[in-house]
């Protein structure tokens, strides 16, 4: 497993979301947990399950006071376009360049063609307390993380 571990910092970063607006990381932290997962591309059908799986379960992880972050490396008007689509209420950033998902050590997937889907739980500190990586078990990404911002809400 390469990329950050869990207890780790996560760096700082800016991207726009599916919107255009910009999205400063450290203006989230001491909010809540964060939900931050990395995905392929958009509309894939993996893709598409584990968004619409954490759409589906955006009221709980709301009740945990946790915000969800989706991350690929899509333009912005195809994130907007792709949450329209399927109803997603959360944000998802625009990577272009994959910068961020080098910064945060997401590896590639099958022969290094296809963008990892790693999905990390973050503390209202910045730290790692949860990371699944899995490019299969898209629904597993999402209980997972649901499981651990209970457990963190919970102290």
């Amino acid at each position: 497993m390469s990329g950050l571990r869990i207890g780790e910092r996560v760096p700082l970063f800016e991207l726009p979301d599916q919107d255009g607006r910009t999205i400063r990381f450290a203006s989230l932290l001491g909010q809540g947990p964060i939900v931050l997962y990395f995905y392929p591309k958009d509309y894939t059908p993996r893709c598409t399950a584990q968004a619409c799986s954490f759409r589906d379960a955006d009221e709980a992880f709301a009740a945990a006071g946790a915000v969800i972050l989706g991350i690929s490396s899509d333009t912005v008007e195809s994130h907007r376009s792709f949450a329209n689509h399927h109803g997603l209420r959360f944000r998802l950033l625009s990577d272009e360049g994959s910068k961020v998902r080098q910064l945060f050590g997401i590896p590639k997937q099958l022969l290094g063609f296809l963008e990892g889907r790693v999905t990390l739980v973050i503390d209202r500190e910045g730290v790692v307390r949860h990371r699944f990586d899995s490019m299969l078990r898209t629904g597993r990404h999402v209980e997972e993380a649901l499981q651990m911002v209970q457990r963190l809400q919970k102290g």
